[in-house]
């Protein structure tokens, strides 16, 4: 039997915002699926803050009708804050409280009682590797035990939705990866999480769906995969053991690139099954051996740069 299609977290149509006469979003459309990871890059000033900032309530849009966790975001404000977390670019940890205060101050925010507030600390105290530290002041704390702390405030509430602004900005590799794993078993428990980054690696190892944001408009919408194929430049590297096997190769697929002394060929190629398949089978129906096959596809840098580098014409 087949799965019920997955719902929307975030439906987003025809969202407009405008700073005096600049116009930052210029009519966008986001369906965002529950339990994914979906994220929205651009150049600095494309809009991703301003989208995050509208989409979490802390500003109004012009235009434009929005749903999040299955309410208007205007008429049902109140119900959209109580589904959703936001953890921005900049930390909201009280530097002169300890971590384990943070947490408490939230779960009073929240109303949550005092023993399930402090079963629900000692959790995330312990889910984020903080115990320890937990009776430190905050303001002893490394980048990255900040960000924990941060994202574990941001969880006191358990949303549904969690809108991440460029969370691991200024992080160490080690606490970015850590940070990584965090939003990975955020989503396998079934959290939706929004995120917005300038680490294309980070929207590549995480995103299910990225979208790319360029002077407020969308100019790309896809999975990592999906935008790095549509992007030319794709190819498959071809090695033979000897100069007759290229030789016979070249001769079978035609004009490629071919490199005589390193005894390769250079195939234009998605990179995709149906597109290997087909050039293998066409050696092999020729006797043709390839001694190593390789795909070189675009990464996003590729795609983020085609995508976003070109200057307004006027």
């Amino acid at each position: 039997m087949a799965s019920a299609p997955t719902t929307a977290a975030i439906a987003v149509t025809g969202l407009r915002k405008s700073f005096g006469d600049k116009v930052v979003l210029d009519g966008i459309d986001l369906d965002v699926r529950e339990g994914t990871t979906f994220a929205l890059l651009g150049p600095n000033g494309s809009g991703k803050t301003t989208t995050v900032r509208i989409l979490s309530t802390l500003i109004g849009a012009d235009g434009g009708q929005v749903r999040i966790a299955g309410h208007d975001l205007v008429r049902e404000a109140d119900a959209v804050r109580a589904a959703i977390g936001v953890t921005g670019q900049f930390s909201a940890v009280d530097d002169l409280l300890t971590g384990e205060e943070n947490l408490v101050l939230m779960a009073d925010l929240h109303h949550l009682g005092r023993a399930a507030g402090r079963r629900r600390v000692a959790d995330l105290l312990d889910r984020f590797d903080l115990t320890e530290a937990a009776r430190k002041l905050a303001s002893t704390y490394s980048g990255g035990m900040r960000r924990r702390l941060d994202l574990a405030m941001t969880l006191v509430g358990e949303p549904r939705v969690i809108f991440l602004d460029e969370p691991t900005t200024g992080l160490d590799p080690r606490s970015r990866r850590m940070t990584w794993q965090t939003i990975r078993d955020l989503v396998a428990g079934g959290v939706t999480i929004f995120l917005t980054t300038q680490y294309l690696e980070e929207a590549d190892h995480l995103a299910d769906r990225i979208a790319v944001l360029d002077r407020g408009r969308l100019v790309a919408e896809g999975s990592p995969e999906e935008l790095k194929r549509a992007l030319p430049g794709g190819h498959v590297r071809l090695r033979f053991g000897d100069a007759a096997g290229l030789d016979a190769a070249a001769r079978v697929l035609g004009g490629m690139s071919r490199d005589d002394e390193a005894l390769t060929l250079q195939v234009p190629s998605d990179g995709g099954v149906p597109a290997l398949r087909a050039l293998l089978d066409r050696l092999d129906q020729a006797a043709i051996e390839v001694d190593e096959l390789s795909v070189h596809t675009p990464d996003l840098d590729d795609v983020f740069f085609a995508l976003t580098a070109k200057e307004a014409v006027r």
